[in-house]
């Protein structure tokens, strides 16, 4: 067949949606690329133009705009031609030219290489995507086109050319709900990847099905059966399983591939939702519906758009699985946010929600992209979201939200809105108070409580599972953190001035620049926050400033350090407390800087500090501040005589006195006496003192003393 007679044909195809005026700008791109791409072939013999032309009927029958068919026909040109952007601009218009420009780039990536390639690559196709979400297709559809001709290509480049496709182009279709074309690819790239497997599988596919045909047809058989005796409309029709989809069942599932084609699988198409419903009904009072086996995506669409009823029967001594859907949600089901142009004249609840949830994902990309350090940081926040296992939960106010499986409230505040997480701090599910590290169900109501000035905790980086939640949350940590090294580095440093007679608003900007030349950092404030961060000495730095950078580092001023520095207890992520000694205000304490950590406050007694003079010489002298409220860790070491109920006596005393138990741990001395130990909260050494003093009280006990290592 001519390629004359070729476009004739997707014309034909064009004209069930598209006027006559619009079909002739698609005509006149085609014959534009074909005229450009003259002499060029393909690996397979045939000519360019076969590729950009079986691109567009790809894309034709998801039923896409003419732009998009244009840009489908035009694709190559820019790459391998030559003809400018501006050119094709000129002849097909702005619209038309982003769209190749947009697929040109993406088609120079290359997902092979280290990893922060690849992750680069992936940040500039996030950037197409939400400059026009049309691109990705056009891109989908030239890689399905490549993956069904795959075969002439040299192994190596079939290898990448499949592993990429499984990685990132598959996904993103899923993403996108383009059910059909994820399907295709990901069983094109897995009998690329692994041809024998591949074949294995197909050949038993085939065997079972033709001994299970006659089971298939009086399954079907009954189902229409009792539609009709409903006067119920659907077309029933099997469904098959795809040879990926097996192939990762048995491998991550562990399932056998009987266990897994044990199953029969169908699916009924019907006109309305209210139908649906009805036709569940049915199928459920002719076979019995396995517990916890029902899904219901159509009053919780799945996060793509994909709706329709799941449920799995008894019957026949087999297990049915039986989907349930509108011819709508069929196309939306296999053609995802394709389904958008199809019914753009007549614009649907479903498709139009269907377009608000992937602009909705592409915003939340942009979102991680800022936030994100590095694009290989970028890349493993959307990693999460390209393979999601959903749940759906709910606001107070009724409203669905999808996550990913394993999700915690962290995760749903993060999905509400960024502050609505950075300002977290504690939740309600099904209106009782939950743990904020808690394992979300499908089903559940959450609601998230804020409070004013609150900040993300670094420990929620442990249990959270969505992309937006972790890169959120690092986000605002890397700014607090810069925050708090330049205050401690401040602080520090205007100390160790001090020592040397001197302020830090004395010191001149020409000694100030030389000082940071010569630490060959980019400002001051990066000197000042590593000194915060513990990676340099203040006193070393506040030398420099006072007498110069020599290299010698020699000052003839004093070195006698004036002053300490005082502690709040709330410094947050730069301060922290020794677990050896905990100590508690009113006890005197030092600081120890710990490189690139910022400093620990130990209990000056404390066996860990060093012992020679010159090294605790480079000790922060700290004082408490008057006014601080927060709770302390404390270890008691009691003993008592055992008898009964001393435990409890114990714990009332520690309550009377207003202090609280974090951690009780009882072992045995002798049949008569035995030792506790206590971790209890107190706000300092009077509050400790009144606790100490209750627990002494207590007839049964001989002796107590704080735990200090």
């Amino acid at each position: 067949m001519s390629a004359e007679a070729t476009v004739e044909v997707l014309a034909s195809e064009l004209s069930t949606y598209l006027d006559s005026n619009r079909i002739n700008q698609v005509r006149r791109a085609y014959y534009y690329a074909e005229q450009a791409h003259e002499g060029q072939m393909r690996r397979s013999g045939d000519r360019y133009i076969t590729h950009p032309l079986a691109v567009a009927h790809i894309l034709a029958s998801l039923r896409l705009d003419h732009q998009s068919l244009m840009a489908a026909m035009l694709h190559d040109v820019i790459e391998d031609t030559g003809i400018p952007k501006d050119a094709l601009a000129e002849q097909f218009g702005e619209d038309v030219a982003e769209l190749v420009d947009g697929v040109s780039k993406l088609t120079q990536i290359e997902f092979r290489s280290r990893a922060e390639a690849q992750a680069e690559n992936f940040q500039k196709m996030t950037l197409a995507m939400a400059r026009d979400i049309r691109v990705i297709l056009v891109k989908l559809a030239d890689r399905l086109h490549n993956m069904r001709t795959l075969g002439p290509m040299p192994y190596e480049k079939r290898q990448r050319i499949a592993n990429e496709t499984l990685d990132i182009y598959a996904p993103i279709a899923n993403r996108l709900g383009m059910h059909s074309i994820c399907t295709e690819l990901e069983d094109l790239g897995f009998s690329s990847l692994y041809p024998m497997r591949s074949k294995y599988i197909s050949k038993a596919v085939a065997k079972l099905r033709g001994s299970h045909r006659e089971i298939i047809e009086d399954i079907r058989g009954k189902l229409q059966e009792k539609l009709e005796e409903r006067g119920l409309p659907g077309r029933i029709q099997g469904r098959e399983k795809h040879l990926n989809s097996i192939y990762n069942k048995m491998k991550f599932k562990h399932k056998s591939f009987h266990e897994i084609m044990d199953v029969y699988a169908f699916r009924i198409i019907t006109d309305t939702e209210d139908d649906c419903y009805r036709i569940l009904g049915a199928v459920h009072s002719l076979y019995k519906p396995l517990p916890g086996r029902f899904k219901d995506y159509i009053a919780m669409p799945k996060a793509n758009g994909y709706q329709s009823l799941h449920t799995t029967l008894f019957g026949m001594h087999v297990n049915i699985e039986i989907q349930i859907r509108t011819e709508e949600m069929e196309h939306i089901a296999n053609n995802g946010i394709a389904a958008h142009w199809m019914y753009k004249n007549e614009p649907s609840n479903v498709t139009t929600a269907n377009q608000t949830r992937v602009d909705q994902w592409v915003k939340g990309l942009m979102e991680m992209r800022e936030r994100a350090d590095d694009s290989l940081e970028f890349i493993e926040h959307v990693k999460v979201d390209l393979f999601p296992d959903e749940i759906y939960v709910f606001t107070p106010k009724g409203r669905i939200m999808e996550l990913p499986r394993g999700a915690t409230p962290v995760d749903f505040a993060y999905s509400i809105h960024t502050d609505i997480g950075n300002a977290c701090v504690a939740c309600r599910i099904n209106r009782n108070l939950g743990s904020l590290s808690q394992t979300l169900q499908s089903g559940q109501t959450v609601e998230i409580i804020t409070a004013p000035g609150a900040r993300p905790n670094p420990a929620w980086l442990s249990f959270v599972t969505t992309g937006k939640a972790r890169s959120s949350i690092r986000h605002v940590l890397k700014n607090q953190r810069r925050a708090e090294s330049l205050e401690l580095g401040r602080t520090l440093l205007k100390k160790s001035l001090k020592g040397f007679g001197a302020n830090l608003s004395d010191i001149g900007e020409a000694q100030i620049d030389a000082v940071v030349r010569h630490n060959q950092v980019d400002s001051f404030d990066d000197l000042v926050s590593d000194i915060g961060l513990g990676n340099r000495m203040a006193y070393l730095v506040a030398r420099q400033l006072v007498s110069g950078a020599d290299e010698s580092g020699q000052s003839d001023v004093s070195t006698k350090e004036h002053g300490s520095v005082t502690i709040r207890g709330t410094e947050g992520l730069l301060v922290r407390f020794a677990n050896c000694c905990k100590p508690i205000p009113g006890d005197p304490v030092v600081g120890v800087m710990d490189s690139g950590k910022g400093m620990v406050i130990h209990s000056d007694t404390c066996s860990r500090l060093p012992d020679d003079d010159e090294a605790r010489a480079n000790l922060t002298q700290l004082k408490w501040a008057k006014d601080i409220a927060d709770e302390f860790s404390v270890e008691l070491r009691v003993e008592l005589e055992r008898q009964r109920g001393v435990i409890a006596e114990l714990a009332n005393a520690v309550a009377v006195a207003d202090g609280n138990i974090e951690r009780i741990n009882v072992e045995e001395q002798n049949a008569r006496l035995g030792i506790v130990s206590l971790v209890v909260h107190v706000h300092g050494r009077r509050h400790l003192a009144r606790v100490m003093r209750r627990i002494r009280n207590i007839k049964a006990v001989t002796h107590i003393n704080r735990v200090r290592n």
